[in-house]
């Protein structure tokens, strides 16, 4: 029986949206996604009947989707459909799933008549939620019709818990429409049950990005990337930084440049858009000259460049093949830090700051030793360093082996629990 707070609260949230659209809502929106509307109203075409929908927002949560749709289609003969909220996380399904998935689509904005709209003609038998996309109006359609609906690979960050939190007398029967949880790991399951889900509703599961990280560093090797090095001198990867981080990751690999002169720096910000203010960083620092990934020229041999910005997405875990030491951004910053399992995929530690809240288990990644924690620009320098002896080569690949070997087998587990409940039902 749901809480009268939650009654109060659906029918507050049902108001707002038919406000929001119905004073020029959808106009708005045609703006923002550039045309790409009528998916995004419930318009979705072409669904095989009785499939599983899988959702998950955009490019992080869909390599997550695609080792648990995988690990679906190889066990079950139902078909499945994926959707997405990005133009972004789109393309990165098609490049991972095409021939996979029956159908990639827009999710419907969470508006009771789009919703209705959209399970009205994909008429899913089971459906799937990756990560953190907590939906009122979807999970409570879902439960009205009686379609299983699961959280897959769920996680809660520090910002969005103190949020939701704060109304936990929603959340929790909102969460509570869902049949079961399965989340990463064990901090993850206290913070869902600090919001009052039920225990017996959630299951750790481990991380379903990490199954799909390991297939594609099957197929990831440093040849792409090999002429961004600088003759036989070192090459540093900082990925998805943010602002405030540029300038410690440059005065960091200044202090590396007394000793390598032949050093190479990639900078890759966590949003493109901030690229040319990241050279920009570079400038006050007559002894370091910057460019941007794109104005390079690979056939020229000679790159003149110590700092390169890289000023697309998608190349960041191709990069980390090809790199001899790394630092996650994010994590200087207050911003939760980033996937630390991408570099340590390739015996690289995960060399990061204090803040990295969104990944709990980077703890268990620094005890270890395929993570390691600085503080500033000095103890990154001394990181890196310490990277390029042989010796330690050798000890972090295998002590980042002995950690990837206490994952994995997430997709396995996450389906399984699916499955599980689904039987039970019928």
């Amino acid at each position: 029986m749901k809480d009268f707070s939650y009654k109060l609260g659906m029918a507050f949230y049902r108001l707002c949206t038919k406000i929001f659209f119905s004073i020029g809502g959808v106009s708005l929106l045609k703006r923002k996604y550039k045309g790409e509307i009528s998916e995004r109203l419930g318009n979705i075409e072409n669904v095989p009947e009785g499939a599983i929908w899988v959702h998950a927002v955009s490019v992080g949560e869909v390599q997550s989707a695609s080792s648990l749709i995988k690990r679906i289609r190889s066990k079950s003969p139902v078909p499945c459909v994926l959707s997405t909220v990005t133009t972004t996380g789109r393309n990165m399904a098609e490049k991972l799933l095409a021939g996979t998935v029956e159908k990639i689509f827009y999710n419907p904005f969470d508006s009771r008549k789009f919703v209705a709209r959209a399970l009205d003609n994909v008429k899913p038998s089971i459906y799937i939620v990756m990560e953190t996309e907590f939906w009122p109006e979807m999970f409570a359609q879902l439960e009205a019709r009686g379609i299983p609906a699961f959280l897959a690979n769920g996680r809660i960050s520090e910002k969005s818990f103190k949020r939701l939190h704060a109304t936990k007398f929603f959340w929790r029967d909102v969460l509570g429409c869902l049949t079961k949880l399965m989340v990463r790991f064990e901090e993850d399951k206290e913070k869902f049950l600090a919001l009052g889900v039920p225990e017996e509703k959630i299951f750790v599961t481990g991380d379903c990005k990490v199954d799909a990280l390991l297939d594609r560093r099957k197929v990831t090797g440093p040849e792409k990337w090999e002429w961004l090095r600088n003759d036989d001198g070192p090459l540093f990867v900082a990925g998805s930084t943010h602002p405030g981080e540029d300038e410690i990751v440059i005065s960091a690999f200044r202090i590396i440049k007394r000793k390598f002169p032949d050093a190479r720096l990639i900078i890759v910000p966590r949003h493109p858009e901030r690229a040319l203010m990241t050279v920009a960083s570079v400038l006050p620092y007559h002894d370091l000259n910057a460019e941007l990934l794109s104005k390079i020229n690979p056939e020229d041999k000679k790159l003149k460049f110590d700092v390169v910005v890289v000023d697309r997405i998608g190349i960041l875990f191709d990069l980390y093949a090809v790199a001899d030491a790394v630092f996650i951004g994010g994590s200087l910053v207050e911003k939760g830090g980033q996937n630390p399992f991408e570099p340590a995929l390739f015996g690289l530690p995960a060399i990061h700051g204090p803040c990295m809240t969104d990944f709990p288990d980077t703890e268990r990644m620094d005890a270890m030793g395929a993570a390691v924690r600085v503080s500033n620009d000095v103890e990154l320098a001394r990181a890196w360093e310490e990277r390029l002896d042989a010796g330690a080569v050798s000890k972090a690949l295998k002590d980042c082996d002995e950690y990837f070997k206490t994952l994995g087998g997430a997709a396995k587990k996450t389906w399984n629990e699916i499955e599980k409940s689904v039987s039970n039902k019928e």
